[in-house]
């Protein structure tokens, strides 16, 4: 690990001596202030745009049924990893996110271009009139709003997760996809 030297880190010392720790991000405001430039209302507008868009997401990609149409990967314990890492077999329980398995793409990069895409096609719809934030967002999976988006192209510059995972929601919303 080049950027963080696990024998040399302060707070790692102390967690592998079993020490109680506590790591509070210097980024992050209590106070629902503006973090780096981007406000805590843009979280929770972020939050409820996926939301809405969770029929829409059971519907075309049934992979996201057991999460209810959130795109979210689980928890995966790594029993070994304290004992490998640290020599110490009583830290307790471990886990990494699974992104590597995340519906849709299976990349962490698929929930950020996602996410583009979706906010790109409510703004359009809603502009159109065509929809509201109060609908059954199920209606976009239909030939109609696949008609409306097929008038408008997206076009990512990658080959990588990002690009497919743009590419698959882009066309599955109906968009032409470069």
């Amino acid at each position: 690990m080049n950027a963080l030297n696990i024998k040399e880190n302060a707070l790692l010392k102390d967690l592998r001596q079993l020490k109680e720790i506590i790591w509070i991000n210097p980024h992050y405001d209590s106070n629902h202030k503006e973090i780096d430039g981007l406000a805590y209302t843009n979280i929770l507008d972020a939050e409820a745009r996926l939301q809405r868009f969770a029929p829409f997401f059971k519907t075309v990609f049934p992979d996201t049924l057991h999460s209810k149409g959130i795109i979210e990967s689980d928890l995966i314990p790594v029993p070994n990893f304290a004992n490998t890492y640290f020599h110490e077999s009583n830290m307790g329980s471990i886990y990494v996110k699974g992104d590597h398995a995340l519906p849709v793409a299976g990349s962490i990069k698929a929930r950020g271009g996602i996410y583009e895409v979706i906010k790109h096609a409510e703004t359009l719809a809603i502009q159109a009139e065509l929809l509201s934030v109060d609908d059954d967002y199920t209606c976009l999976a239909t030939p109609s709003f696949k008609a409306f988006f097929s008038q408008y192209g997206i076009t990512v510059g990658s080959t990588g997760n990002l690009g497919l995972s743009i590419g698959i929601i882009s066309a599955e919303l109906g968009f032409h996809v470069t």
